[in-house]
């Protein structure tokens, strides 16, 4: 039989999704194609209100087009409101555990052919262990944790991924050697809330899967796929002058630069908590990139606040910055918050910070022009090889096919964004 996967939402539901793949693949499932398949999983997202009617959108359209196929619909948007799938005729209907077994479903389905719904109390689920091994040997990633208990006001996330809870680090460890022996040289830590990793585990930290992960023979790049300022602490900070495996890029979503409406998400810092971090990261690591998160537009935020958040961008200098206007999310916090923002002020203040992200980003690429540094090609196109260095900067330069995953020297020539000419 032949199965497609719809993938909404975060890397952890891309990374969950290959799982899915895998097992299916591992078990004489044919990987078909969005038009000509038995079998179609929706792995959904419900960060906003909009995610849970893209998410509704994919499975009308598959069991309008495809009647006599299996739908099965997993993730977010489930776990949180299965209810939404009434009366729709999905075959499986699962939430945010249990995609593991997803081929022990289909056959229990093929077997019975009645519906299945399995939504478990993700509050007290235990950590689904799952290792991949799928991906291009540039990159891989490996989540290592899943949960979160920040209860930001304008997130859902808590209540669709339950309490934190990791891996066990000998997994980790072992599934970390095994992407190193299939020839990945790259490793991307992943997870809900990745820097509280350890917090559900007896004397251990997230650091400390940090130390035993780079001392691991062929590892060439470690990288956090994003981590809250409020966990580096100062372990981290030992992990990050020690080791040059830590690459020279980290992610960490700042929401807001002003205190005000930082108080309002029920962040867990001010500012100058965060603008002092970012100082002491970069007295150890000058060149680093540090990109982050920002949503305008959230409920009482004024022109006066807005541009504080400006002026808090400008002052840090971050490499990049992902804007989102802020998106109501019904049954959280933010929902019953007065002074919320029309569309047309939050669109113009998201061209105005994504405006100020590529200057940014240009001024960061543009240091290291004459320099050398050093890239791994993951793709060939027409001549070129392109890559990322250690810091994320997009390489461009001539090359063959052959130097493919392999770490290359170059030096900068100059910056045509959005990448970085290399000789």
């Amino acid at each position: 039989m032949k199965f497609y996967i719809y993938t909404l939402g975060c890397k952890v539901n891309t990374y969950e999704s290959n799982v899915m793949k895998d097992k299916l693949i591992n078990n004489g499932y044919i990987e078909g194609n969005e038009s000509d398949s038995d079998i179609y999983i929706i792995n959904t997202c419900t960060v906003t209100n909009t995610s849970d009617n893209k998410s509704l959108k994919v499975v009308r359209r598959v069991i309008k087009n495809h009647p006599n196929s299996i739908v099965i619909v997993v993730g977010c948007m489930t776990q949180v409101n299965s209810k939404l799938l009434d009366d729709l005729n999905v075959s499986i209907i699962l939430g945010n555990s249990g995609k593991s077994k997803i081929v022990d479903y289909i056959e229990e389905y093929k077997k019975n052919n009645k519906p299945i719904i399995k939504i478990d109390d993700i509050m007290v689920s235990d950590f689904e262990d799952m290792c991949l091994n799928n991906f291009n040997k540039t990159r891989a990633f490996v989540k290592i944790e899943d949960g979160c208990e920040n209860y930001c006001s304008y997130c859902i996330i808590p209540f669709a991924r339950g309490k934190v809870r990791s891996k066990k680090p000998e997994i980790v460890i072992e599934e970390v050697k095994n992407l190193i022996k299939e020839g990945h040289k790259e490793i991307v830590l992943t997870g809900i809330h990745t820097g509280h990793y350890g917090a559900d585990l007896a004397n251990y930290s997230f650091s400390k899967l940090l130390n035993e992960l780079i001392n691991i023979d062929g590892l060439e790049r470690l990288r956090i796929s994003s981590i809250e300022i409020t966990e580096l602490d100062d372990d981290f900070m030992d992990v990050l002058k020690n080791s040059k495996i830590l690459v020279d890029h980290m992610h960490i979503p700042l929401q807001s630069g002003s205190d005000e409406i930082l108080k309002l998400m029920n962040r867990k810092y001010d500012k100058n908590y965060f603008i002092n971090k970012i100082e002491r990261i970069r007295s150890i690591r000058p060149d680093i990139s540090i990109t982050t998160d920002i949503i305008v537009g959230f409920p009482g935020e004024t022109e006066d606040l807005f541009n504080e958040t400006l002026e808090t961008v400008n002052k840090i200098r971050f490499s990049k910055i992902h804007v989102f206007p802020f998106s109501l999310r019904k049954g959280t916090k933010a929902e019953e918050l007065p002074n919320h923002i029309d569309d047309v002020t939050k669109k113009e203040r998201v061209k105005k910070l994504i405006n100020i992200s590529e200057s940014l980003e240009k001024e960061y690429f543009n240091k290291f022009v004459g320099k050398e540094i050093e890239f791994l090609p993951e793709i060939y196109k027409e001549g070129y090889i392109i890559g990322h260095t250690g810091n994320y900067l997009l390489i461009k330069k001539k090359g063959n096919i052959v130097d493919l995953n392999i770490l290359k020297q170059v030096t900068i020539e100059k910056v045509e964004y959005p990448y970085c000419l290399g000789k």
